[in-house]
């Protein structure tokens, strides 16, 4: 085993033993900008509250790539029983971001070491997030203002496929999330006499299954492919009271702004056309909290080469389809060329095989090098020295 790799399962170790929640990263930051400063790396901090970017300018070139990981935790308590386990009751990291924080402070090494490419590296460090906050509130701090990014990537662990096999497509790779609130207001009354009243419950239940056309009747099948959930369904009712008022909740993810245009208005109209024939009130909201995350096809041919130079022709899929989960490296997407991949963190029933989000999740210490190698390299590759 080679000292870089010694050196980044000690990180990450550290990193999985002291985990933070979005904007609470500050052990996390003040790690992150110790070891860039140790490797000669100028660093910005605050950036979106805790977040940090490193600057490395090697040559004469205005050619500039951004690579991003992300560094905050989760509210599960872990329950595996290795010596770096979370110290931090109530907190683990559940989705493997202090594997992505290491992989990219040690290509922020290696990079810094060997300074073998021409132009500028931005290793950016998010926060925040699992909960859709922290790359809006880096852009919103002037990350693309502050600094001249050509093109950015990121990079996340799969667990289910096999240890250090790539997986991405030129194009929509996850789903936005959003989630809906409605509130059915109608008068209520004695269940036994409910001619006398306004029932929501009826309503509430004819706008349950109306949703469900939306994504038939609506949108594409082949072309905008869509879920809609409805999760919640309560009243302010008793057994022999029928309820003055129903509010349903629900989740909804599709994979493209358009779509996400389209369930949106589609929702409201199913909503308001029931409420009136039914002669009650409603109110609706509904609120984005990731967007689709979408590859724009040079980036994406990019990573593909040199994931395939990385990890073999028959170990990297470029024409993966698109995955249900959610991603806030979309909201960077809107803002300049970009392409995220995912790396295998190895079977179920393996190493790493455990599924994100469970409190027996942890990262694969085995894939820290493969995405070390793959930042590296991809550095190499746009910013080759003439």
């Amino acid at each position: 085993m080679s000292s870089i790799e010694e050196q980044v399962i000690a990180w990450r170790h550290h990193l999985h033993q002291t985990p933070e929640f979005g904007f609470e990263e500050v052990k996390t930051s003040d790690f992150i900008a110790r070891k860039l400063e140790e490797f000669g790396i100028e660093v910005h901090r605050k950036i979106g509250r805790t977040g940090l970017v490193g600057v490395l300018k090697c040559g004469e070139s205005d050619r500039s790539i951004g690579l991003r990981a992300d560094m905050d935790a989760l509210k599960v308590t872990e329950e595996n029983d290795f010596a770096y386990k979370s110290q931090t009751d109530g907190m683990m990291h559940a989705c493997g971001h202090d594997g992505h924080t290491t992989m990219l402070l040690g290509a922020a090494h290696e990079l810094a070491t060997h300074r073998n490419f021409d132009g500028m590296v931005y290793f950016i460090f998010q926060p925040g997030e699992e909960h859709g906050v922290g790359a809006k509130a880096m852009i919103e701090d002037g990350l693309f203002d502050r600094f001249k990014i050509d093109a950015i990537y990121a990079m996340h662990n799969l667990p289910g496929v096999p240890e250090g096999h790539f997986v991405t497509n030129p194009g929509s790779i996850m789903a936005s999330e959003s989630s809906f609130e409605i509130e059915i207001i109608a008068t209520g009354g004695h269940a036994a006499m409910p001619h006398m009243g306004t029932d929501p419950i009826v309503v509430g239940a004819q706008i349950v299954l109306a949703l469900q056309t939306i994504t038939s009747r609506n949108l594409s099948s082949i072309h905008e492919p869509a879920v809609i959930s409805v999760t919640e369904f309560t009243t302010n009712g008793t057994t022999n009271v029928i309820p003055s008022s129903a509010t349903i909740k629900g989740d909804t993810r599709c994979f493209t702004d358009e779509a996400l245009a389209k369930i949106e208005a589609a929702i409201e109209r199913v909503v308001a056309g029931q409420c009136v024939s039914a002669g009650v009130e409603y109110k609706y909201s509904f609120q984005n909290t990731f967007l689709s995350t979408i590859n724009t096809p040079k980036e994406t041919a990019v990573a593909v080469r040199v994931a395939k130079a990385i990890a073999g022709e028959g170990n990297v899929d470029g024409e993966a389809p698109p995955f249900t989960i959610s991603e806030d490296f979309s909201f960077m997407q809107r803002k300049i060329p970009s392409c995220y991949v995912l790396v295998g963190n190895g079977q179920e029933g393996e190493k790493g095989g455990t599924a994100l989000h469970k409190p027996f999740y942890d990262f694969n210490d085995n894939i820290l090098m493969t995405g070390v190698r793959f930042w590296s390299e991809l550095v190499s590759d746009q910013l080759t020295k003439v």
